[in-house]
């Protein structure tokens, strides 16, 4: 499971890095946060069909489903010639990658105590404190050479630290068959037909399909006004807002009333631990991706440093929430609570993000950036860690992967909420700032400015263009940081919600399937 989560954050940190590159090189970085977007929607739409799928079937099965997903995402992304295609291609890949992760995570629910659970969370994170350097150190070598091997490697790599572990988990199954601990399900007696349609129902297709469409369809328009002709006047601009709605109506009426088995598992809707853990989650989510998918792009051009530096910077929060997170575990199973951890990080984060508004300003010194980032990290960590031990604490082993799944759901709606609120605002801010800010015999050229971080970087540090482009971050930025600011602040209510759980369940005793 540790090498899972190494190769994962290994890769993750090297096409987090590039993806701005890719982008500008399709003459699209402004699509950015349209990809993101894309990609917590997927997600969110995963998370609960895997976990049914995980219960119903076997975990191994949910497992290489996943493999092959992220198998073909890297795939296409390695092979991309479009913009179109390499956002295709980031679909299959955030299905598979979430997906992947979730399954490694229900794995480690089934293999620990309910008060040992932080601790063995921080053991399966602890990967990102060596790849949050060695990270950005290959990205820059792709990027230097060729960024398409920088998807291609680990098309191969992947599959060597995926398979034994799945082989591990088949030998162990056939090993309780052997002592009799589990027994072959009987038999449905259902036809091909009927099996087609039991599954249907069984993994609510027509809410998966209503709320992927829906969110996508709503959220994305606030990415893309700002480039249509018309902007809020374009019809299709329209049309999507109006058929997204009308879709999130229709999913939830659906869910209410038609669904026989719903979506959303509305049972644990009934705990206000769950509600609390999954409202923080989104807040969270919401005010990260604000700010976050031009967080490298902002490093290389307002503090002129490379591809490998902005990714050190950008990967604090890995290292730093890395160790920390087994601070954080111990706490909760010396003290058997983890609310408490919550009063602290909330405000703690908050703080962070706050102090950003004011040292992202043209002047400062990258180090008040790291300050802030390390606040982020100590608190972003602890936060995550209780809203997974919130909400396994209001379920029993059985509903353990729907438990998690749920909150998992909340954080990549919020995520994508998040993201469209980033590519609303750089949508309307920053081409008004660089026609404002631009010498007059630059001011022609504002669109390639626009659109590609090549362009921007190729200004020299000091040169009025490049002074003109940093102070249009800096009007961008400290709107995107606003809004991250005052949506966080709403968590401090959501932490008053969740109760002060003992945890003396252990969860680990059952047969799933």
């Amino acid at each position: 499971m540790w090498s899972i989560y190494c190769v994962n954050a290994f890769q993750s940190n090297i096409t987090s890095n590039l993806s701005p590159f890719i982008t500008s090189g399709f003459e699209a970085h402004s699509l950015l946060p349209v990809i993101s977007i894309i990609g917590s929607i997927m997600g969110a739409a995963t998370y609960m069909p895997l976990a049914k799928v995980l219960n119903l079937w076997d975990r191994t099965v949910g497992l290489l489903i996943m493999l092959a997903f992220f198998l073909l995402g890297l795939i296409l992304s390695a092979t991309c010639n479009s913009i179109g295609t390499y956002c295709a291609a980031q679909v299959f890949y955030s299905i598979g990658s979430a997906g992947l992760i979730f399954c490694v995570d229900v794995v480690t629910i089934d293999t620990s105590t309910l008060r040992s659970r932080g601790l063995a969370y921080a053991l399966t994170s602890s990967p990102f404190i060596i790849t949050a350097y060695a990270g950005p150190a290959a990205a820059q070598q792709f990027h230097e050479t060729n960024w398409r091997w920088g998807y291609g490697t680990f098309c191969i790599v992947l599959p060597c630290v995926v398979l034994p572990f799945f082989g591990l988990l088949r030998y162990f199954r056939s090993k309780a068959k052997k002592n009799g601990l589990l027994k072959e399900k009987a038999k449905s007696g259902r036809t091909l037909k009927q099996s087609v349609w039991y599954y249907v129902i069984e993994f609510d297709v027509l809410g998966v399909f209503l709320l992927t469409a829906g969110l996508s369809l709503f959220l994305l328009p606030f990415t893309i006004a700002g480039s249509a002709e018309d902007d809020w006047r374009s019809p299709h601009i329209i049309v999507m807002l109006v058929i997204g709605f009308c879709c999130l109506i229709g999913f939830a009426l659906a869910e209410r009333f038609l669904a026989p088995v719903p979506f959303l598992p509305w049972e644990l809707l009934a705990n206000r631990t769950v509600i609390g853990a999954c409202l923080i989650d989104a807040t969270y989510q919401i005010s990260y991706y604000c700010w976050y998918d031009y967080f490298t792009s902002y490093l290389q051009v307002v503090f002129g440093v490379d591809v490998s530096t902005a990714g050190y910077i950008g990967s604090i929060f890995d290292v730093v929430s890395g160790v920390w997170l087994f601070c954080v575990g111990f706490a909760i199973k010396g003290t058997n609570r983890f609310r408490w951890l919550l009063w602290i990080a909330v405000p703690l984060y908050i703080l962070g993000i706050g102090l950003m508004i004011y040292f992202r300003q043209p002047g400062f010194s990258v180090g008040y950036t790291i300050m802030c980032q390390i606040f982020i990290a100590f608190a972003g960590g602890t936060m995550i860690i209780c809203q997974q031990v919130a909400v396994l604490s209001a379920s029993d082993h059985n509903n353990a992967a729907a438990a998690l799944a749920f909150l998992n759901v909340f954080g990549n709606i919020g995520g994508g909420i998040g993201g469209s609120i980033s590519g609303a605002v750089w949508q309307h801010t920053l081409p008004n700032a660089l026609q404002k800010y631009l010498p007059a015999d630059a001011l022609a050229d504002w669109e390639t400015i626009y659109e590609d971080l090549e362009t921007q970087l190729s200004y020299a540090m000091g040169d009025p263009v490049r002074e003109a482009i940093i102070k249009a971050y800096a009007v961008a930025q400290s709107r995107m940081l606003i809004a991250g600011t005052c949506i966080m602040a709403t968590s401090l209510v959501w932490m008053f919600i969740i109760k002060d759980v003992k945890l003396t369940k252990t969860q680990t005793k059952g047969v799933l399937f």
